[in-house]
């Protein structure tokens, strides 16, 4: 006789542990009722996970939304990319009618974000970590782009300073846009950085300390001789921006720098050289360039470590160096990257695989993520990654909830030596000093189609560490398994099943799974016998709002003989933050629940195969809200 199961539900177990398990026959009507009840609580939240609804995005405030004109483009007219989010989604124009408690729990409590409205040149000087940002000081949406300053002692804490560039002469009256600094040898800052002109030019500009002995860096000079470098012939006057950190180059004096551009469809990077930081001479040809990817805006470029775990600087060269080229691609809004070699006498960057080529291959975040820049950390001698990250709601919900965009926590970049093809990104360990005492620690054992509840006091901020073991023999008796060319943005999200995924953690959820965003992995295997592992965040079921993005974001992740399946996410209210595999794989996600709001939301753990069993090993820990404020006028 076939043995029958059935899910039970145990309302006394701490841990809520849902699962299948063998059939119990019991003639005791009181213990059949409560299977009974337990058989249709556990069902109704694991058919939440495993089905899509039937009518998707309907909630009872639909009734009260109204439908609004599509938002106008911002920015495009000025040659950079569309600030606006658009989407899918969005096509229909319904505008969800959010409360404020809603709204209010969106914004981050350790992101660094400004105080309001719509939120580039990081550096370290005196003590300070200094962050240059664009801002729009009237409202929440993208326009009158002026560079909002803010510093830290620990790039968790901050404290907002006035701002330090404002769009005020001919040359950035319509923006004070993205810039780079350089600190000389003998200390002197070079802050190069790209204006709008007053007739939509885009020229790259000069400003430096007005006292370099100030440790907050209150006062900047504009160079009176700006612009000082314009569009070169060949290069359109709205395809020219974004200047990098300089580096040193082989002559004696001589600095190097690179500025993003395109010629039709070939994404490129321009070399310019220089002595002072006033006059520049192009050089001939390009750093590289990849056919196809379209208009590189903020460029990074930047050497790592072959050999040793510490960040390098910007001009370090040399024996056990590779070199990132990363590029912001204008047509996907994405940020992708490749390694390669460097030679600084033809001045030519070649990538390691010509397949994994930047702009074709690589990218640092799957998710909502854009703009990135890197900076050199002499203090603890890393080098440290900012991100943007936009919003993917309505524009007419930015409005009302007063701002837009935050910065992602930074993140260490190392180069990844087992696998020699991709970079390591790692939250910085300053973000530790947020944990509240001790973690949780559970360890679950996760049957196909199970999923257990983890009870943490606050599940909207939480660094959350797990790591999970497949059955081995399920995983090695498997000749081919389904989902052969598995792809996370085609796959249907943690409702697909399959033998061997998907399995993971849920953020952000509410009690009855009806709001939820699992972050998963999945295996895929072919007759090859070869196992090709997916990392995976699904934000399909993360609201019941409908104007937000609802994507399944990832890509396969390198998984190495000998390690298991790992993962550290940081949720912060409307930001998830995942890193797979020690940072091999990053995915940044925006979500919008109505739900699982204001205590209301709760964390798991799921495995969603149908053919293994998996083990999960989690730590969970409560993070403490940052202290961003003001800084103190009187000590100003």
């Amino acid at each position: 006789m076939a043995t029958q199961y059935h899910s039970s539900y145990d309302p006394e177990n701490s841990a809520s542990h849902y699962t299948f398990l063998p059939d119990q026959h019991d003639s005791g009507h009181r213990k059949s009722l409560k299977i009974i009840s337990g058989i249709f609580l556990s069902s109704l939240l694991l058919l939440s996970l495993v089905f899509f609804p039937i009518l998707n995005n309907q909630s009872p405030d639909l009734q009260s939304n109204a439908r609004s004109p599509p938002p106008p483009s911002r920015g495009v007219s000025q040659g950079v990319s569309d600030k606006t989010f658009r989407d899918v989604v969005n096509a229909s124009h319904v505008s969800y009618a959010w409360s404020n408690a809603m709204l209010s729990w969106q914004r981050t409590a350790y992101h660094f974000q400004p105080q309001k409205n719509w939120m580039n040149g990081p550096l370290y000087h005196k003590g300070w970590y200094h962050l240059f940002y664009q801002y729009n000081p009237d409202s929440a949406i993208w326009g009158n782009i002026t560079w909002g300053h803010a510093v830290s002692k620990d790039l968790i804490h901050w404290l907002y300073l006035p701002f330090a560039m404002v769009p005020d002469q001919w040359y950035d009256i319509n923006g004070v846009w993205t810039g780079s600094a350089t600190i000389l040898p003998d200390g002197q800052i070079m802050m190069l950085y790209t204006g709008d002109t007053d007739d939509y030019v885009q020229v790259q500009n000069l400003a430096y300390p007005a006292n370099l002995s100030d440790p907050l860096l209150l006062d900047w000079v504009k160079y009176k001789g700006n612009p000082v470098l314009v569009p070169p012939p060949g290069i359109g006057v709205k395809d020219f921006r974004d200047p990098t950190t300089a580096w040193t180059g082989p002559q004696n004096g001589q600095w190097l720098l690179t500025i993003g551009s395109k010629i039709g469809k070939t994404g490129i990077a321009l070399v310019y050289e220089t002595s002072n930081f006033t006059s520049f001479k192009l050089l001939d040809g390009v750093l590289h360039a990849v056919p196809g990817t379209g208009m590189w805006e903020c460029v990074d470029f930047y050497p790592v470590s072959t050999e040793k775990t510490n960040g390098l600087d910007t001009s370090y060269n040399g024996p056990g160096v590779k070199h990132v080229l990363k590029a912001s691609l204008d047509d996907n809004k994405q940020d992708h990257y490749a390694i390669g070699t460097y030679d600084l006498t033809k001045n030519k960057w070649t990538p390691d695989n010509p397949e994994l080529d930047c702009g074709i291959g690589l990218k640092l975040d799957y998710g909502k993520y854009y703009a990135s820049k890197t900076f050199y950390d002499p203090k603890k001698q890393r080098r440290v990654l900012w991100g943007w990250i936009g919003e993917t709601d309505s524009e007419s919900a930015d409005l009302q909830k007063g701002w837009a965009s935050v910065q992602s926590i930074p993140r260490t970049v190392l180069y990844d030596k087992k696998t020699g093809t991709h970079l390591l990104q790692w939250p910085v360990e300053e973000i530790e000093s947020l944990r509240a005492g001790d973690p949780i620690v559970k360890q679950a054992n996760l049957q196909p189609g199970s999923i257990e509840l983890l009870h943490v006091d606050s599940a909207a901020e939480l660094d959350i560490e797990a790591s999970f073991e497949v059955d081995k023999v399920a995983l090695q008796g498997i000749i081919e398994a389904d989902h052969v060319g598995f792809s996370c943005s085609t796959s249907g999200g943690a409702a697909s099943r399959g033998i061997l995924g998907p399995f993971g953690v849920v953020v952000i959820a509410d009690q009855t799974l009806s709001e939820l965003t699992p972050v998963y992995f999945y295996i895929s295997k072919g007759a090859d016998g070869r196992a090709e592992t997916h990392f995976c965040a699904d934000q399909t079921r993360s609201s019941e709002a409908p104007g937000v993005a609802k994507h399944v974001y990832g890509s396969s992740v390198p998984v190495l003989d000998g390690e298991k399946h790992s993962m550290r996410l940081l949720v912060d209210h409307s930001i998830v933050e995942s890193f797979a595999q020690g940072g091999r794989t990053v995915i940044t996600s925006r979500i919008y629940p109505t739900k699982a709001v204001n205590g209301a939301a709760r964390l798991f753990v799921f495995n969603n195969a149908t053919g293994a069993s998996v083990t999960a090993s989690v730590k969970i820990w409560s993070l403490e809200s940052a202290n961003i404020r003001s800084f103190p006028l009187q000590d100003l």
